[in-house]
Parts: C-alpha cells; structure tokens; sequence
C-alpha cells in the first residue's frame, strides 16, 4: 500500500534542516519559503528528535532509499501541528497524544501511527537523588520540588515535554510560580543548559538528555520507565484540506519508517551503548 512514485535523488532538492527556538517565527518563515517550491518531503518534528541525533539517520538513510529529501524543521509540538494546519508541511513527527488527536478531531490530518518511544526522566543535580530516593511517582517528586521551591526549568514552550510536564504538575496539585519557577520558551537541549546553569531541576526525555550528558553536570535524579513512556507518532496531512501537499511522498515515508530498514535506523541511534528510541511492533 505503500508502493507510490517518488521524485528521482537527481531531481530532488538540497537537504535543509533548520532548528526552531520558540520566538523564531521569522526563521520558519525563511525555511518554508526556501523549501515550498522544491520536490522533496516537508517535515515538522520536534527539538528531542533533532537534539538526539535521530533525525541525523533518518534523512539520508530515507534519501538512500528513496531519492526522497527530507526538509526538516524542529521546534515544539505545538507549533509543529501548528504549521501542519496551516498546509506548510507535508507531515509532523511528534510526541503529544492528546494534541495530536485533536489535530485529527478537526480533520487536518488522515493517517496517524505511532512509530517508536522512548520515556521522561526528571534531570537535576546529583545530590537529587538521594533527595528523591524512594518516591513512588513522578508527582510526587514534583511536589517535593515545589514545597522546598528548588529551581526548576521549564520548555515552557507547548510542546509534547511541555504538556507532560504540565500534567504532572495537575496531577501533583501545584500551579507553580515563582522565582524558582523559570521557563526558557525554548527546545530540550537549551533547556537541559539552562537547567544545569541554575543547578535546577527539569523534565526531559531521555534520549536527549543522554546525548546531552557529557555536556552536563546533571543526572537523572528520577525515571520510572513504565509510567513515564514518552510516544511519537507520525501524523500525514490531509491533502483533501491542503491539495498542494506532497501526500504521496508522505506515505512513502511512513512505509519507510515503519519497515525493517526503518526500525533498524531507529535502534543504531546509541549514547553510551544505550538505544535512545525503540520502535514500536506494527
């Protein structure tokens, strides 16, 4: 089914992959004007996929296999269906559930799979650990955080970590504010900096807080892998709301992702040994 025509490598246009910081509305402005034109896959994806290096292998294993390029734009969840809505991408590679079937509640997009997962950590200084040692859920080392007011830096930027983050502060019943609340509007790995400057706390997801570990002092100060999985899904546009979009090209993408070959590129991204995403079975 997933069987449809491509444009050749030789006609297929320069890779572009551009990273999105919150505030930047003007650089996805430029990237989409540069790519709009061309005849490769538009992609919006989020800052855990880029930071990790993940998206690295799966444009030119894809562009190996296909001819297919990939012109990928990373930022926050929020803003990745954001631009899906708007017909400025072919197709969006997130991790926020809710959103997402929203997103297809409202008929901006026909097809969504989920495709592989990894799981939140919460990040913090090493004596965090101890701090934390025998807690039974994430809620509650959220709350603890709050009453001692121990600096914790926020994505604050409505993307999938964002969302998690801000369940868990419902579930743990704290609205947090105050000084040592901060929220950086900004991706995963300029949040983990920002988090290990002020010597605070943070969520994260852990294949990129893994890439980011050597750059760090940080470590995981909590994880429960089980209750804490963190899924990404692939979500193709609706070409009956948007006609101009690459449908085709879409679908052969998530044919690709969603094959051996697929699954193969997805374990090879390792930190340490550590597989930083497991493919989900289809």
């Amino acid at each position: 089914m997933f069987e449809i025509a491509t444009p050749s490598a030789r006609n297929a246009s320069r890779m572009k992959k551009i990273i999105i910081p919150a505030v930047s509305a003007l650089l996805i402005i430029l990237f989409l004007g540069k790519c709009s034109h061309g005849t490769g896959l538009r992609m919006a994806t989020t800052t855990s996929v880029e930071n990790s290096g993940l998206l690295d292998a799966l444009i030119p294993a894809f562009k190996r296999e296909t001819g297919i390029e990939i012109h990928a734009v990373a930022c926050g969840t929020g803003r990745a269906l954001k631009l899906a809505e708007n017909g400025d991408v072919d197709l969006v590679l997130t991790h926020a559930p809710a959103a997402e079937e929203k997103f297809l509640m409202r008929g901006f997009g026909i097809i969504r799979k989920e495709i592989f997962y990894n799981d939140f950590i919460v990040a913090g200084p090493e004596d965090g650990i101890q701090a934390f040692k025998g807690f039974k859920n994430i809620s509650q080392v959220f709350a603890a955080i709050a009453e001692d007011k121990l600096p914790f830096v926020s994505r604050g930027d409505k993307s999938g970590t964002h969302n998690r983050e801000t369940d868990v502060w419902k579930s743990a019943g704290v609205a947090p504010r105050g000084k040592w609340y901060v929220e950086t509007g900004q991706g995963m790995g300029a949040t983990l900096r920002i988090a290990d400057e002020k010597k605070g706390f943070c969520l994260a997801d852990r294949g990129t807080f893994l890439s980011y570990e050597d750059k760090i002092d940080l470590v995981i100060v909590f994880s429960d892998r089980e209750n804490l999985k963190n899924m990404y899904s692939v979500i193709i546009v609706n070409p009956g709301r948007h006609p101009h979009t690459r449908y085709g090209a879409a679908v052969k993408f998530l044919g690709w992702i969603t094959s051996k070959e697929g699954k193969r590129i997805i374990i090879s991204v390792k930190k340490k040994g550590e597989t930083l995403f497991r493919p989900v079975a289809l």
